[in-house]
C-alpha cells in the first residue's frame, strides 16, 4: 500500500503539472476524488485495527501483572510490536491522505487557470 499511494501521489502532481485542458482536468479531478475516498476508507480500517491491537495489548498487560506468566509476556512483546509497524503504517495513511488534500486544493485552482485561460 505505501508503494502504491506514493506512486499515485507522484503521479497525480506530475500529472496536474502536465494538465493543459478541461478534459484532461476532469479525469484527473474524478480519478483523484476516487482515490481519496479509498484512502480514507483504508485510514478509517487501519484505525480501527490498531485500537483494537491497543485494547487487546492494555488486557494483556493487566493479565501479566496480575499473573506474571511467561506466556503472556510473550504475547505482550509480539503485540507491541505488530501495534509499532501499525502506528507506522497508520501515520503514513493519514499524512498522504492530508496531501492528497492539498493536491485536490491544487487541483481546484488549476481548474480555475484553465478557465480563465479558455476564455
Amino acid at each position: 500500500m505505501t508503494e502504491y499511494l506514493t506512486a499515485y501521489m507522484k503521479s497525480a502532481e506530475e500529472r496536474l503539472g502536465r494538465c493543459s485542458t478541461l478534459t484532461e482536468w476532469q479525469k484527473l479531478f474524478d480519478e483523484h476524488k476516487d482515490k481519496i475516498a479509498f484512502m480514507q476508507h483504508e485510514r478509517i480500517v487501519h484505525f480501527l485495527v490498531t485500537m483494537m491491537f491497543a485494547l487487546i495489548l492494555t488486557i494483556l498487560i493487566c493479565t501479566l501483572l496480575f499473573t506474571q506468566n511467561i506466556a503472556v509476556l510473550v504475547l505482550v512483546t509480539i503485540m507491541i510490536v505488530l501495534i509499532a509497524f501499525y502506528i507506522k503504517h497508520y501515520y503514513f495513511l493519514e499524512n498522504t491522505v492530508q496531501k492528497m488534500y492539498k493536491v485536490y486544493d491544487a487541483m481546484l485552482a488549476k481548474k480555475e487557470e484553465l478557465s480563465e485561460a479558455a476564455q
